[in-house]
């Protein structure tokens, strides 16, 4: 099951600044009451009945307002925590607030009185810092603590309760709740018999999320529950394909599913045992995939789900659809020999008949799929690998390398609205593509051209200008320079001052490395390095080029070319032929080397 955790939080996510000065209060803090109803429950926000139409993540709270949503729950309590508030009071949105607290899975120990106690002055401090809030709904205490096992720890419990009792009495005008990983184990009867001060249970359910309320029932829960996390099924819940790759839904297909919890779990159970619910996650990240759990699209774009869950709280669906996608088809089957090109097959439309633009995007897939919710990176682009697209289909160039890719096709209309679709592929070892994976292996970053190595207001990246050669002491490098730059506002000024008898410097990938780490660029595709120069007075003679690793680096250079120019005092573009060279691993991209005292100027340098 999944636990969303905030970068910003330690390993056992209990570094909050507890010294901070109090937010000011500006209002005085709601009222909230939970109250039985007609042998049911209902919260009262300031004697109003209030039922949770939430969503959890960082996504545009404007727009979750306007989508009907009126809550949003954090997952802890920190600097950024006045912030989030003042975004809810700015968008009429209530705020779940919840502390984290220590996961064993992470460190934490459950018995050890020092680190409880620095846990319940943590809750403490964020109870008196925040109570006074008109936006804060509830005390959110903990999430999925509670570990993957039966969930009855009695230590993990009763600091729950201890925390909630707490909470209740610095704050009695709001009610308190926790969050387990699902229903299994002994979890529904540790939070009944051993936390009395937890009014209300939250459950993350995903695949389980319709069973809930008669599963809650039969697990002899009693107390009002809130869906805390629901949307599509975790990889942890789906079926393999043969290569055991999960497959994902698109986001049509995903848009259903959050519909369907919503009507069964959430809403048929209003004013009986549930409060409500919260949509996951009202943002993007990447879990398993780039789009396994977000409503949203890193762009910002919305998918279906949005709009689904803006129909079943407005009771009307928005009026700009998302894009409608079906699941991808691999002509020949989702297996391919490595190096093979394959085709991929998509149908999209948009319901409102806005024009269609398609993005593709070919990435590894994750190494595993973790169930934790812990931070992930991002996996490997394989830019060069989309090689022919269309709005109904994509060429995929597999890499020579064998193993699983993941194939997104991004569909968007003109409004800000999208869909997602995508397939694994599982690329097979064959012997011309594990020659060519050896030869890779010893090839540089895949890159795109043109490649700019300097141009106006870069200082280091592809390259980095770090490598000093001789009389390093007396060189001084000025990428911003406005002394008559060829385009743009500045231009890279170089001076040496001739005290080392030589000097020069070198652009490295990575910076500072002489051959010792791996790094550097394929530049296969490149026919010219281009760069414009010019001298301060004209005459100057400097040498330039690029790979100065050679064979006796652990990673080295694969090509090398060195020529000396002498410079005009007005800019001239010089460019160096690259055809019929190896550039399959470049680590240093540029180089210039000068033996007298000097001052010259660099424009625009880039692989093309």
């Amino acid at each position: 099951m999944k636990t969303p955790i905030r970068a910003a939080l330690s390993a056992i996510a209990l570094a909050i600044a507890l010294t901070l000065p109090a937010t000011p209060a500006t209002a005085q803090g709601a009222k909230v009451e939970l109250v039985n109803h007609n042998g049911g429950y209902r919260l009262l926000v300031n004697g109003e009945p209030f039922f949770i139409q939430g969503a959890g993540g960082d996504g545009d709270k404007a727009l979750l307002a306007q989508s009907g949503g009126n809550t949003f729950r954090t997952w802890g309590v920190g600097d950024d925590t006045p912030a989030r508030l003042q975004r809810a009071a700015d968008h009429n949105l209530m705020v779940a607030l919840g502390f984290w607290l220590g996961h064993e899975r992470h460190g934490f120990d459950y018995n050890d009185p020092a680190a409880l106690a620095e846990q319940k002055e943590m809750v403490r401090q964020g109870v008196l810092r925040f109570r006074d809030h008109p936006n804060v709904l509830m005390w959110v205490i903990g999430n999925e603590m509670e570990g993957f096992a039966e969930g009855d720890n009695p230590k993990i419990w009763n600091h729950v309760q201890e925390l909630a009792a707490m909470v209740k009495e610095l704050d009695p005008n709001r009610p308190t709740a926790t969050v387990t990983a699902e229903l299994g184990g002994k979890r529904v009867q540790a939070v009944h018999q051993l936390c009395p001060d937890i009014d209300i249970m939250g459950i993350n359910s995903y695949a389980g999320g319709p069973s809930i309320p008669t599963r809650y029932r039969e697990l002899g829960g009693t107390k009002p529950y809130m869906l805390t996390e629901f949307g599509p099924p975790g990889t942890w819940e789906t079926g393999r394909t043969d290569f055991d790759a999960a497959p994902e839904l698109t986001s049509t297909q995903k848009a259903d599913i959050y519909r369907h919890v919503w009507e069964t779990a959430i809403a048929a159970e209003r004013d009986k045992l549930c409060l409500g619910g919260f949509a996951f996650t009202w943002g993007f990240k990447q879990e398993a995939t780039a789009t396994w759990f977000g409503m949203f699209l890193s762009d910002g774009s919305k998918l279906g789900a949005v709009d689904a869950m803006t129909e079943a709280w407005t009771g009307s669906p928005p009026a700009n659809l998302c894009p409608v996608v079906e699941p991808l088809t691999v002509a020949g089957g989702d297996t391919a020999d490595a190096g093979d090109r394959v085709t991929v097959l998509l149908k999209a439309s948009d319901p409102d008949g806005d024009a269609l633009t398609v993005t593709w995007k070919l990435k590894a897939e994750a190494e595993r799929y973790m169930t934790g919710g812990d931070h992930e990176d991002p996996t490997e682009v394989f830019a060069d690998a989309i090689v022919e697209t269309s709005n109904d289909h994509a060429v995929v160039e597999l890499p020579v390398e064998s193993g699983i890719y993941r194939l997104y096709a991004f569909v968007h209309d003109e409004h800000g609205a999208a869909a997602m679709a995508n397939v694994p592929i599982f690329a097979v070892e064959t012997q011309a593509s594990k020659a060519a994976a050896e030869r890779a292996a010893h090839s540089g970053k895949r890159t795109t051209l043109p490649m700019t190595v300097y141009a106006d207001g870069m200082s280091g990246e592809p390259f980095a200008p770090s490598g000093y050669m001789g009389g390093a002491a007396g060189v001084s490098m000025n990428p911003g320079s406005t002394v008559q730059p060829r385009s743009g506002a500045t231009a890279m000024e170089i001076t040496y001052d001739g005290s080392g008898g030589w000097a020069g410097v070198v652009w490295q990938d990575p910076a500072n490395d002489w051959g010792d780490l791996d790094g550097g660029y394929d530049l296969q595709n490149a026919t010219t390095l281009t760069f414009w120069a010019r001298g301060k007075q004209g005459g100057e003679k400097i040498k330039f080029g690029f790979g100065v690793l050679g064979r006796d680096k652990a990673y080295h250079d694969t090509a090398k070319h060195e020529a000396e120019i002498t410079l005009s005092n007005t800019w001239t573009q010089q460019q160096i032929p690259l055809t019929g060279l190896d550039l399959s691993r470049i680590k240093t991209g540029f180089m210039w080397v000068a033996d007298a005292p000097v001052t010259f100027y660099l424009d625009d340098i880039r692989y093309e």
